[in-house]
């Protein structure tokens, strides 16, 4: 649930000027999960994470740092059963949060997309702030385990993440042979796509659809 969201415009501008402060604070609560997180879309990167699997932390830290998001996240999961529920559930208040912090998506792009190289990686991703949910993950992974993580999660979280932020997500494997590299290439691509996405557009007065509502 949203604790609060704000998009406004700073003193002395009009919506033309495009320069907003577009901030969600979560909060979800389940038996399971216990999750409190803010977002800034018009950030500088900076960001605190701590989910209790370090691989996943240094994953959103890179998803912040390269899409200028900042970034709060503070997980209590039950990491002793396994890691689904948590990286599941931060996809879902992450969603959120997206959803949430980008308003009324008045002036925003909508679309972005982005290959990124990360050594032998090449991932390729693509998004549309739609409002329609759908993910295409087209990964496989060589490894079943970086560190702590489990490389399957990589598409739950996605997943959960299109769902909760009702948007379009198309992830693309291009080429690559070491896991690691391979999924920070992934959180990278998404960020740098999803950064393009909300940035604005002065040439859009509205939203980017010919129905008039995203």
């Amino acid at each position: 649930m949203p604790i609060r969201s704000m998009c406004v415009l700073k003193i002395g501008q009009t919506r033309k000027d495009r320069i907003m402060d577009r901030i969600a604070e979560m909060k979800r609560v389940t038996k399971e999960t216990n999750i409190m997180m803010k977002l800034s879309l018009d950030g500088s990167g900076k960001a605190s994470i701590d989910t209790g699997i370090r691989f996943f932390d240094h994953m959103l830290e890179g998803f912040s740092r390269h899409g200028f998001f900042d970034l709060d996240i503070k997980v209590t999961g039950d990491l002793e059963v396994d890691g689904h529920h948590t990286v599941e559930d931060t996809g879902i208040v992450l969603g959120g949060a997206i959803r949430e912090a980008v308003g009324d998506k008045k002036g925003i792009k909508r679309y972005g997309y982005f290959i990124l190289p990360m050594d032998d990686a090449l991932a390729l991703c693509a998004v549309d702030l739609c409002g329609r949910p759908y993910l295409q993950f087209d990964c496989s992974f060589p490894n079943d385990m970086v560190g702590s993580f489990d490389t399957s999660l990589v598409r739950e979280f996605f997943y959960a993440v299109s769902y909760s932020a009702g948007m379009n997500i198309h992830i693309r494997m291009l080429s690559g042979g070491n896991s690691h590299h391979m999924i920070e290439a992934v959180f990278k691509a998404f960020a740098k796509a999803l950064d393009e996405a909300v940035s604005m557009d002065g040439r859009i007065e509205d939203v980017l659809s010919t129905k008039g509502s995203l």
